[in-house]
């Protein structure tokens, strides 16, 4: 008659001690990631995103090469809240409608894919002008006041000073704006515009290299923003590099890096 016999050494007892530990460190690995991704999604989809600057239209509150965290919870929450825009519900939850000079981030209409981020100019119901330069809001001229000139590039790429004021809208929201081509843009003639209701009117504050609500949608501009396309208001930069360098590029940081701008709040 046989017996089935077992290895009760030691030995073999640390050997199986070791092997579960092996197996219950690798779960619990798998555990803490999947933990911190959830947190990261909620994070991401509730409170702050990070989103990076791509293009020159809102220089000089925001430079190419800036990166920041965009809040979620300011607006409330619509689908494109979410990530691929699901779940697919109507409205908003939680709403919370933006304020004239928000600095705010949205889904393009023309494709409700692509991220912009503008100024709020023109709330729902307002009339919205440009003249020779100068911003009318229902029929009232916005203030503005020369300051010192910031230094950027032109449409045809040259750096240099350029025309910069200050500008004041209604309700009191004060943010600096620049005209690289004076007054005579070709924007710096548009409208009237009157905002329908749910939507809002976005402009840069690079007036001159903006394509914004001033360009309708038809034409390959922003056109009127639906509130339900609105994801969040910008709030702080956090990261900044300059020289057409990438974020990910350390060994240049020590010539590219903004420390200037880091931990600054949109306004």
């Amino acid at each position: 008659m046989s017996e089935s016999m077992s290895d009760t050494s030691p030995r073999a007892a640390k050997k199986a001690e070791q092997g579960g530990k092996s197996e219950g460190g690798l779960g619990e690995t798998i555990i803490v990631i999947l933990q911190a991704l959830a947190i990261a999604l909620v994070v991401r989809t509730f409170l702050f995103q990070p989103f990076n600057i791509p293009s020159g239209s809102m220089i000089p509150t925001l430079e190419i090469g800036d990166y920041l965290f965009v809040s979620k919870y300011s607006y409330g929450y619509s689908r494109y809240s979410f990530p691929f825009g699901l779940p697919p519900f109507q409205g908003r939850i939680l709403g919370s409608a933006p304020k004239r000079g928000d600095v705010v981030v949205f889904k393009l209409p023309r494709d409700n894919e692509t991220d912009y981020i503008k100024r709020v100019i023109g709330l729902p119901g307002d009339k919205i002008e440009m003249k020779k330069g100068r911003l009318y809001i229902n029929d009232q001229i916005v203030e503005r006041e020369p300051i010192e000139k910031a230094q950027t590039e032109d449409l045809y790429g040259h750096f240099g000073p350029v025309p910069t004021y200050k500008e004041t809208l209604p309700g009191g929201v004060t943010h600096t704006i620049i005209e690289i081509q004076g007054d005579d843009g070709f924007n710096d003639n548009a409208g009237p515009f009157i905002v329908p209701q749910g939507h809002y009117f976005m402009m840069g504050d690079n007036r001159d290299n903006s394509t914004d609500s001033r360009v309708p949608q038809d034409q390959g501009g922003v056109g009127y923003v639906p509130y339900v396309n609105v994801e969040g208001r910008a709030e702080m930069i956090f990261f900044s590099v300059g020289g057409g360098a990438a974020a990910w590029e350390f060994w240049r940081w020590p010539w590219t890096l903004r420390l200037n701008r880091m931990f600054h709040t949109v306004r």
